[in-house]
This record gives C-alpha cells, sequence and structure tokens, in this order.
C-alpha cells in the first residue's frame, strides 16, 4: 500500500480570530481563506465540514489516515476540549511529539493540525459542539488510531480519572506499533 507523502514543513497553528462584540453579542469571520493561507503559509482547499456533539469526560481520538491524510481546522462552537494533535511524520525533528490548545466557544481559537498529524480532543465542559474543515474526504479502510495515553508520546490530558472512549480509541496502537509517514 503506497502511503501519501506529506510536507514536513507543516506546523500546527493557533489561530485567534478578530471577535467584534457589545451588549448584543459578537460577530466574527470563522474562515476566511486568504488569512488563512497567509497564517500556515500554504495553499489549503477544504472538501468537507464535520460537527460533533460530545457530553463531559469523552475522549476522540487520537485519529489520523495513512492514505488520504486529512490536514484540519478545528473549533469549538459550544463548550470547551483540550485539542491535540501528535506528529506521525517519521522524518519530521518533532515526530511523536504532541501540540495541546484549550479550545472553547468563548476564546474562539481555531487549531489548523496539518495533514500527518493524529488529532483528538477531550471534552472539559458538560457538552461540547466541535466543529472542523478537513482537506481530504474520510476512508474508513485508512483511518488509524494513536493510543491516547501512550506513555512514549505523553500528552499531559487535563484530566485525573480515566476519560470516556468509544472502542476503538480505548485499542489504539502504541507509537512504536504505530504507521506512520
Amino acid at each position: 500500500m503506497r502511503k501519501t507523502i506529506v510536507s514536513l514543513s507543516d506546523k500546527p497553528t493557533i489561530i485567534e480570530p478578530n471577535v467584534f462584540g457589545d451588549s448584543r453579542g459578537y460577530f466574527f469571520e470563522s474562515f476566511n481563506l486568504r488569512n488563512f493561507e497567509k497564517k500556515v503559509g500554504r495553499k489549503v482547499s477544504f472538501v468537507q465540514d464535520n460537527e460533533s456533539k460530545s457530553s463531559e469526560y469523552v475522549l476522540r481520538g487520537l485519529h489520523y489516515q495513512i492514505n488520504h491524510p486529512q490536514g484540519k481546522l478545528v473549533r469549538v462552537i459550544q463548550g470547551k476540549v483540550f485539542d491535540v494533535c501528535v506528529d506521525m511524520r517519521k522524518r519530521s525533528d518533532s515526530f511523536g511529539q504532541w501540540f495541546g490548545v484549550e479550545l472553547s466557544g468563548k476564546n474562539k481559537k481555531q487549531f489548523w493540525v496539518p495533514p500527518g498529524f493524529a488529532h483528538g480532543f477531550l471534552v472539559l465542559s458538560k457538552s461540547v459542539i466541535f466543529s472542523y474543515k478537513t482537506t481530504d474526504y474520510w476512508f474508513p479502510e485508512h483511518e488509524r488510531i494513536l493510543r491516547w495515553n501512550d506513555k512514549s508520546v505523553g500528552i499531559s490530558w487535563p484530566i485525573t480519572d480515566k476519560p470516556r472512549l468509544a472502542d476503538k480509541d480505548a485499542n489504539g496502537q502504541m507509537l512504536t506499533d504505530a504507521e506512520t509517514f
């Protein structure tokens, strides 16, 4: 099976939009292609928008596609998550390293997760509505899962109890056994 080559120059990026608010509410551009491409330093084409709702202490991930890798622009519409990505690009200087950020409906931050990174999030509020754009379609046969609690990656999840996981996420691969780019 041929693996798709992903750029080694891509880096996770936090995007903070300008929010205009007053006593009536707020307004912000949730996406502007020209500004986004300038911020991440590359041309990007999104093909799919996804939305999920999850309850407190749900952990989704860490997902990636070994073929048809997806770049993701993620944000929270309502609630709060700890969002994480892990570099799965074997030749990268940051291979196996994780990057994390708190995203919330309140702070309106967005997180660019480049192709070649595993991605997941932990819900920190009673519930969350999570939205993201992807640069490629979902292909279940190419989906892989990195174990959320792999000690060699060492993600500092802000939780003391075991999170609520789907079976496939609970049984993800350790980095040493995972397919990489």
